[in-house]
């Protein structure tokens, strides 16, 4: 199958977990024997000029180049990952019209929301859910920028008026979760499809795990301030990550919290090989995150709050253990739960099993191959 993979890569790089999931996923389909042509051209920061701004809205040379490769690879369906800020959705019109089947990841909430997380000032925010996101503008919710946040706002405006999401064959949710809130806010359920993220095979845990792990970005949001501030447990908590709560968070800290930093993504296996269970104490609505399909695969139980696509990937009391978001008694029963050695090594048993059956590269080629199939059937009756 000659498939067309188009993706707005973000800078962060490889710390990106969007920009992971498509390198693993042309990979995939290129081990498979696939003939994949792929067109990732990088973020550049701020929407705030006259030419970010006038690309996010429609980019004409983003369509133009789209059609230079349709004529060049003829592929056989299309994948399309993030659109903003350097593709847009003129992309879309683009393959349509040239009567190319299809599919667009909905990685997040972008398409209803600002800043694609349904989150302002920390806070889980569902005001523009099914409107224009005007209000997204009035708060500065991409960015905290006035010129990018009209730039997006008109962009996902003018083109559901244009009808062009419409051009989309079918979408495909990383989450239950993500669908439901992008059929709230206005997309068609019908062409929805859920497929999970994935994660390669990884060296499996060894013994019950000597400490705890938190893998993100530090920022409110994530809920880390409530373990930090009262660690009690005799096994550390190993935080990986930076961002703005940093200094904040390793200040309130208690002894047994170790913070490392950001560590390349290559290396949070090993780091993950080490550990009695993952935490993601989230207090936002997650979609799929990737870190906690990598701890499946390597047999590290997951405490995670029961908010968001989470439910979907922990199996409470059979890969991890659900937890109330900000229930600080809660977290603490389940942090001591897994201190029990047989307990942790049940747990993680558990987790490879999920991953076998969800999460693991031969599930996801499937979907994949299933959803183009499935796209191109559509797009030809």
């Amino acid at each position: 199958m000659r498939v067309l993979v188009l993706h707005s890569r973000y800078s962060s790089g490889s710390t990106s977990g969007e920009n992971r999931v498509v390198e693993d996923e042309v990979r995939l389909l290129q081990e498979a024997g696939h003939d994949v042509t792929a067109w990732t051209p990088e973020h550049r920061p701020g929407l705030g000029g006259i030419r970010p701004a006038a690309d996010a809205i429609w980019s004409r040379s983003a369509a133009a180049h789209v059609e230079e490769l349709i004529t060049r690879c003829s592929p056989d369906v299309a994948h399309v990952h993030s659109l903003y800020p350097r593709l847009s959705p003129a992309i879309l019109r683009a393959l349509s019209a040239a009567g190319v089947p299809t599919v667009m990841t909905l990685h997040n909430f972008r398409l209803v929301c600002l800043p694609a997380t349904l989150l302002r000032d920390g806070r889980i925010c569902e005001d523009c859910l099914g409107k224009v996101p005007w209000r997204g503008v009035v708060h500065r919710c991409y960015r905290d920028s006035l010129a990018g946040s009209t730039a997006l706002a008109t962009s996902i405006a003018l083109h559901r008026a244009a009808r062009t999401f419409r051009e989309t064959t079918l979408f495909a949710a990383v989450s239950d979760f993500v669908r439901r809130k992008l059929v709230q806010g206005g997309l068609d359920a019908a062409r929805i499809r859920v497929r999970n993220n994935f994660a390669w095979p990884s060296p499996p845990r060894e013994g019950p795990g000597e400490t705890f792990v938190f893998a993100g970005r530090l920022s409110p949001e994530k809920g880390l301030d409530l373990l930090v501030e009262s660690w009690s447990s005799r096994f550390p908590l190993v935080v990986v990550g930076d961002g703005p709560e940093r200094e904040r968070l390793t200040s309130a800290a208690r002894s047994g919290v170790k913070f490392v930093g950001t560590v390349n993504p290559a290396q949070i296996p090993s780091v993950l090989r080490q550990a009695r269970a993952l935490v993601v104490p989230s207090q936002c609505y997650e979609g799929s995150p990737r870190v906690i399909v990598e701890a499946l695969a390597a047999g590290v139980p997951v405490i995670a709050s029961d908010l968001g696509g989470l439910p979907e990937h922990v199996l409470h009391g059979s890969s991890g253990l659900l937890v109330p978001a900000r229930d600080r008694d809660a977290w603490g029963a389940a942090v001591e739960s897994l201190e029990d050695d047989s307990e942790s090594m049940r747990l993680g048993e558990g987790a490879v099993r999920s991953w076998e059956a969800d999460f693991s590269p031969p599930v996801s080629l499937r979907g994949l191959e299933s959803l183009y199939a499935e796209a191109i059937r559509a797009s030809d009756s």
